[in-house]
């Protein structure tokens, strides 16, 4: 087992409730339940679009909270992905939350995303993003890893988001990083790269100006920032 998989499973490892990163997800799970109770106060219930939502990250809320507070949770995911089973509290759509446009303007009461901004690409990939993700519910909340936490959280390698990306692609192409193999080409390798843009709080929060920032920590330094708006 290499050392930043070793350090994936033991500290980012979502899914295992020994994990630092699990832990965290608990402690946000919090504000979110908040949110959601907030909401069920106003209106009776809460319909929440999850953009590249799971079933596994919403095992952090209880499902008797999500019952009692008449939660519908509609996942929207790429069409590459594969479609989870819908029931009673998930329906499982394709789509791209960049660009939303089947969907009306608040439909939602809640809309919500975990670790996907940073996924979209572009600058203007982002800013989309954004707008959609502004657009189709009248509150969100939304999660992205932050840019000076020294471990890079998709590859879990120290400072690996701040070198070169030519650097970073020649690494991959030799080491498996993190969560993903080494790569089988230079192409492979530069896709990968390519495909995780943290921000910073600053450009973080110039994507949704009227939320209110929560900074989660990691001893002294901000693992990922959260904006709210209620």
């Amino acid at each position: 087992m290499s050392v930043t998989h070793f350090i994936a499973k033991k500290l980012i490892n979502y899914q295992s409730d020994k994990s630092f990163a699990f832990k965290m997800r608990k402690k946000r799970a919090e504000r979110l339940m908040l949110l959601i109770n907030e909401c069920y106060n106003e209106y009776g219930e809460v319909k929440i679009i999850d953009i590249g939502g799971t079933k596994v990250y919403w095992k952090i809320i209880p499902e008797e909270f999500l019952i009692k507070n008449n939660v519908h949770i509609t996942a929207v995911n790429l069409p590459s992905t594969p479609l989870s089973q819908n029931d009673d509290i998930f329906t499982f759509i394709t789509g791209n939350g960049c660009d939303l446009s089947e969907i009306t303007d608040n439909a939602f009461h809640l809309s919500h995303s975990n670790s996907v901004i940073e996924h979209v690409g572009s600058w203007d990939n982002m800013i989309a993003f954004s707008k959609e993700s502004k657009r189709v519910a009248e509150k969100y909340y939304i999660q992205t890893p932050n840019y000076w936490f020294p471990i890079e959280p998709h590859f879990v390698t120290p400072f690996f988001h701040w070198l070169p990306k030519e650097i970073r692609i020649k690494l991959l192409q030799n080491f498996n990083l993190g969560w993903y193999k080494k790569a089988k080409s230079y192409q492979e390798a530069k896709s990968n790269v390519e495909g995780c843009s943290l921000l910073t709080k600053k450009r973080f929060k110039s994507l949704f100006p009227d939320a209110v920032l929560y900074k989660e920590k990691f001893g002294f330094f901000v693992k990922s920032l959260i904006l709210i708006k209620r």
